[in-house]
């Protein structure tokens, strides 16, 4: 069965109306349309809904259950701090400090000493989508209640949110032991009306100011709560979810561009029977073989140019041609196991200690570490660069004209002009990058915190290499694109079946035909954002649903 267009699931939204806009001269951020909240319980975030908020299209509330549950929690830290009971982290010291008791006059000090001392990330900060998508997951996670955070606490951080107030998070120092630490240090840090913040009214400012010129109040750090704000997998988990969104619209959209390949080149339909992958029941490779079937030639969506080599003596395709279904079907398959995995991390109780309030206790466990995403993640990254080095070795079979029958590079008057053969250059760089890229970093572990922390994922890495890796597929299938609707003009008059048509003409509304040798970068980027805003799905989508609902009903 064809997978429906993504949509996002069922959640529980009021509109907003009575807000003024910070700047009314900011059209780009429709502060003035009405906007949606989405509430948080802690137990259902999706995906699809953190990337949605990261974009800035919700605010958000928690639900009414969380004030009980974080309010329990909280209860059961006071009662351990006024009964002078030793607690790791309410009050002792950190890692190897843990032995080391803190009077309990120190103990805010101790909150906001181990925010300062773990603010140590280095690099280029997270965009403002990135870091409120990390914001965001941080609250879903404390809304769970076992963190011991206080309900004030909290409400702050869901006001910053809402405000857009936006923390300098560095993008590079996790190790994904305890979790992210030095991210979600940064994260606080913010918060507490240091280091530096952005919002749509300030730009990136001085974290005080971009508080105050918002009417909120710095966060101070009551027991408990320093470690309770950084200690977490959401770095990793928030960059996952952007990352297999991406996965997810990039992959669908490669089946729809190895088809219009298929027929540029003349290939057969024959291996993607039905009967052939029922044989092979894997649900990846018949999802795939199905939406080829739907788009390619058939009595429901017939194409001339398939009817032009309908008594040809070839036998077979090239495996890039003929063995879609299996390469692009794990690619599925891989992705759909990752977001599973996603899924219950973004939903789950990732610090230490975990406040347990049903049984009163405080108990010290190991939920932090980030090794569940960063290996997914890295067979992410595994996984979707498939696409892309299937993708190269098709334009090299449309750019070839001893395979293609097409000219040289997909250009008249070849010598005068180069035609497509640097921009198959660039697809089988990005290709080779992506093998390195590849390697997977949750192999990798480096003892910390005098061998406290001795075992770690490497997580954040994995995390942003996979985005890179996903960037490069979403480049290089541009590349194909473009050269399957320039090898197209060569078989003109020819027409290839309606949904591959319709990506054609999307194709062509943007860039025009290459008939000779001119600056195509722009082209490039230009058919990727294409490809990154899901029009090439659009553009076919109701023709494929059109061959499944003929094909139901035979």
């Amino acid at each position: 069965m064809i997978p429906e267009l993504i949509r996002p699931r069922p959640f529980i939204q009021e509109q907003e109306t009575e807000l003024e806009p910070l700047n009314p001269d900011m059209d780009s951020l429709k502060h003035q349309e009405a906007q949606q909240y989405i509430y948080l319980d802690g137990n259902s975030l999706t995906t699809e809904q953190l990337v949605q908020i990261g974009e800035g299209t919700y605010k958000i509330k928690l639900t009414p259950d969380v004030e009980r549950r974080v309010n329990k929690s909280r209860d059961l830290v006071e009662k351990i701090i006024n009964e002078d009971q030793v607690r790791y982290g309410i009050n002792t010291g950190f890692g190897k400090f843990a032995r080391t008791i803190i009077p309990r006059d120190k103990l805010e000090e101790l909150q906001k000493n181990v925010i300062h001392s773990t603010a140590v990330g280095v690099g280029e900060p997270l965009s403002p989508v990135r870091s409120r998508m990390l914001l965001a997951l941080r609250i879903n996670v404390l809304a769970k209640g076992y963190s011991g955070i206080s309900l004030e606490t909290l409400d702050q951080m869901v006001q910053a949110f809402n405000a857009s107030c936006l923390s300098y998070v560095p993008e590079k120092g996790t190790v994904g032991a305890s979790g992210d630490l030095a991210p979600l240090a940064h994260l606080a840090l913010g918060l507490m009306g240091e280091g530096k913040m952005w919002s749509p009214k300030s730009g990136w400012a001085d974290a005080n100011y971009v508080l105050q010129a918002h009417g909120l109040q710095p966060i101070s750090p009551k027991a408990k709560e320093g470690l309770a704000l950084i200690n977490g997998t959401q770095m990793i988990t928030s960059l996952g979810a952007e990352a297999v969104e991406r996965a997810t619209a990039i992959a669908r959209q490669a089946d729809i561009v190895a088809a219009l390949t298929l027929e540029v080149l003349k290939g057969t339909t024959k291996a993607f029977d039905s009967d052939i992958h029922d044989l092979r029941p894997h649900q990846g490779q018949i999802e795939v073989a199905a939406r080829l079937r739907s788009l390619l030639d058939s009595d429901v969506h017939p194409s001339e140019i398939a009817g032009s080599h309908k008594f040809c003596d070839r036998v077979q395709d090239a495996y890039t041609l003929r063995c879609c279904p299996q390469v692009h079907g794990i690619v599925h398959d891989t992705i759909a196991f990752v977001k599973g995995i996603l899924v219950t991390e973004m939903n789950s109780v990732t610090d230490n200690p975990i406040v347990i309030a049903e049984r009163g206790e405080i108990i010290s466990g190991g939920n932090f570490h980030g090794e569940y995403p960063a290996k997914a993640l890295d067979y992410l990254a595994i996984g979707v660069h498939e696409l892309a080095s299937i993708s190269e070795r098709r334009i090299e079979r449309l750019c070839n004209p001893s395979l293609s029958q097409l000219p040289a590079f997909l250009v008249n008057e070849g010598g005068l002009n180069c035609g497509f053969m640097m921009a198959h250059c660039t697809a089988a760089a990005l290709v080779s990058e992506n093998k390195v890229l590849c390697h997977p970093s949750s192999v990798d572990s480096l003892s910390t915190s005098a061998a406290t922390e001795d075992h770690v994922s490497m997580g954040g890495w994995a995390a942003r290499k996979a985005l890179r890796v996903i960037e490069h597929v979403e480049q290089v299938l541009a590349i194909e694109l473009l050269a399957a609707c320039q090898g197209l003009e060569f078989v003109r008059p020819l027409h290839t079946t309606e949904p591959l048509e319709r990506v054609y003409e999307l194709v062509r509304s943007v860039v025009k035909p290459l008939v000779k040798d001119r600056f195509m970068a722009p082209d490039f980027e230009i058919v990727r954002r294409l490809l990154t805003e899901e029009k090439v799905w659009q553009a076919a989508e109701s023709y494929m649903e059109r061959y499944r609902l003929v094909q139901t009903r035979e």
